[in-house]
């Protein structure tokens, strides 16, 4: 067993709602939380104690989003790692203020205080909710959110000078209203296996520095943090090659353009094309054209059809509206491809979520009947 690892050498600088604590006082604080806290603590507890011990590893489990759920080994050395390498993309200094608001029993919540213990950030709790900054008044320098978390507070976003989004797509229009507030937002890029992101795009320019505060979202590509090379395999999906957080290159089933060494662009899942006729169609990219029109929750995805193997359909939450005026408002859209046009539209109350609220395509399909 290695002597004195890096992870039990706490930043100085480095507070939890107030207090600054040592390697050995937090392992105290946290069978404390697991002791008298409540159910959010009782998870920042169970990490910390984690942390502390001398075991090089973190167990986590994955998001689910694109499978079953599972649990995987992180290397804590790993996971300082990667809290340098957000430090030095942010300019995170010690002493900088931080809000953790996302729940620890995910690695977004735990890299959170990853991140304050090395970099020495001044870090407050709250408990996890869709509306984090109720009843807050302080202004942070740093802090992560879900999309429905920045959804819900964007009359408070600018108590946040720097804000990372994760966990799941930003919508067309949540970009659109991140452009008229000061908070300087990224969408970042990454999974469990990569220890949260790995690459970045701001999503809003400085107010300051906007020409026009009327000029609409801007689709650009996700910059990899320092320490991390990219390559595409057969298949044009992404490769990250990131020997500080990861022993091996990970292969997504991402399909990305690269942009240069240093830049891609997310097109959409590899495990989620669509073969209608021999013609290959990406849902994100159809759902991305198709956003500006629908407000409300959608997909596009994939179901069996008899001519064409495959036939596109639109699946909206919410209640019913007119179909035969939303096709035309779909067809009469410049950038959709004629193949790129559903051949049917569903509406269903509510979508089939994971546990962190993505919504589950298959799943929603099957409760609908209309896959196996």
């Amino acid at each position: 067993m290695m002597r004195n690892p890096s992870w039990h050498k706490i930043h100085p600088s480095f507070k939890l709602n107030g207090i600054h604590y040592a390697s050995d006082e937090l392992l105290e604080v946290g069978y404390s939380l697991i002791k008298e806290g409540v159910p959010f603590e009782k998870s920042i507890g169970d990490f910390l104690v984690e942390w502390g011990m001398e075991t090089t590893t973190v167990v986590v489990q994955t998001s689910g989003s694109t499978g079953t759920p599972k649990d995987i080994g992180l290397k804590k050395e790993h996971m300082v790692n990667s809290a340098l390498a957000t430090g030095s993309y942010f300019n995170l200094e010690p002493g900088n203020s931080a809000l953790l608001c996302l729940s620890c029993s995910s690695i977004a919540g735990k890299m959170m205080l990853v991140r304050a213990m090395v970099l020495g950030l001044e870090l407050d709790y709250v408990e996890p909710s869709s509306m984090p900054l109720s009843g807050i008044r302080k202004t942070y320098d740093f802090s992560a959110m879900v999309p429905l978390q920045v959804e819900r507070s964007l009359t408070q976003l600018g108590q946040i000078k720097t804000l990372i989004v994760g966990s799941a797509p930003v919508s067309f229009g949540l970009k659109e209203k991140l452009q008229t507030v000061s908070t300087t937002c990224y969408e970042t890029y990454g999974m469990t296996e990569t220890i949260t992101h790995v690459a970045v795009k701001q999503l809003n320019t400085s107010l300051d520095c906007r020409p026009e505060q009327s000029e609409g979202p801007v689709d650009k590509a996700f910059t990899i943090l320092p320490g991390t090379a990219i390559s595409q395999d057969s298949r044009g999906c992404l490769i990250i090659d990131a020997p500080k957080i990861s022993d091996k290159p990970v292969i997504t089933n991402d399909i990305v353009e690269l942009i240069s060494e240093s830049e891609f662009k997310w097109l959409g899942r590899y495990d989620s094309v669509i073969n209608s006729g021999g013609v290959k169609l990406i849902p994100e990219q159809i759902e991305q054209k198709l956003a500006p029109i629908i407000p409300s929750r959608f997909f596009v995805a994939g179901i069996p059809d008899k001519t064409l193997g495959q036939k596109l359909v639109l699946v909206i939450e919410g209640e019913e509206t007119d179909r035969t005026e939303l096709l035309r408002q779909i067809k009469s859209l410049n950038d959709l491809d004629k193949y790129e046009v559903p051949k049917e539209i569903f509406f269903v109350s509510t979508f089939v979520e994971t546990a962190s609220g993505k919504p589950q395509r298959t799943a929603t399909l099957k409760r609908m009947g209309k896959t196996k």
